[in-house]
């Protein structure tokens, strides 16, 4: 079976409890929601990432991240989630933890978006507390790290309001939008008190 084939498989694999929020993987079936939302967003998007090939927003490209997604999870390497409201399922975004390390280092990077109708409501800061109580307990993480450019107040507010120290700066870490950025880094290590609004979140596997 390829690893594209197992998002079609009965078991959607871990699911993410947040207060106003829930995470799951991608499924193919997110195509068309996933798609209307990046493009009305684009402008709001593609400041703070890494260049849209052309055909970013088609079919056939959202299968072959798909598939890269599965490669990820067989490996462990990486865990996507897509994160959708709770009252009526729709899709607000994503947040992808990877370079998952085992060994001595037991740790990962957290990377994350949000459609812009959506941002500053709550719900990434939901959705990060969560992957956070998952990454620590479900995986048994040591240790998570996350990245922001130095004109990105509203990410650094989110990480450390979430818990995250600052930790440095980094030169030209990424290349985001064809540009090589600096970046401010921050880092989380378990059982660091993880600050959350509200109930407690859960994971369901």
């Amino acid at each position: 079976m390829s690893a594209f084939l197992r998002f079609f498989q009965p078991d959607p694999g871990p699911r993410i409890e947040g207060e106003k929020v829930f995470l799951r993987l991608p499924r193919p079936h997110d195509y068309q929601p996933w798609a209307e939302l990046r493009a009305r967003s684009a402008a709001f998007l593609k400041p703070w990432e890494p260049t849209w090939p052309e055909d970013d927003l088609t079919r056939p490209a959202f299968r072959a991240r798909l598939n890269a997604y599965a490669r990820e999870l067989e490996t462990g390497e990486a865990f996507p989630f897509f994160m959708f409201r709770r009252e009526d399922a729709a899709l607000l975004g994503g947040v992808r933890l990877f370079h998952v390390r085992r060994g001595v280092a037991q740790s990962a990077v957290m990377g994350y978006w949000i459609g812009q109708p959506h941002a500053r409501q709550g719900y990434m800061r939901d959705a990060v507390a969560a992957v956070i109580g998952f990454a620590f307990g479900e995986l048994g993480l040591h240790r998570l790290e996350a990245a922001c450019m130095p004109e990105n107040g509203p990410s650094a507010s989110l990480l450390l309001k979430s818990g995250f120290m600052e930790e440095g700066y980094a030169p030209a870490y990424l290349k985001i939008n064809g540009e090589w950025r600096d970046h401010r880094l921050f880092g989380m290590v378990a059982p660091h008190p993880v600050r959350r609004a509200g109930s407690p979140v859960g994971v369901r596997v």
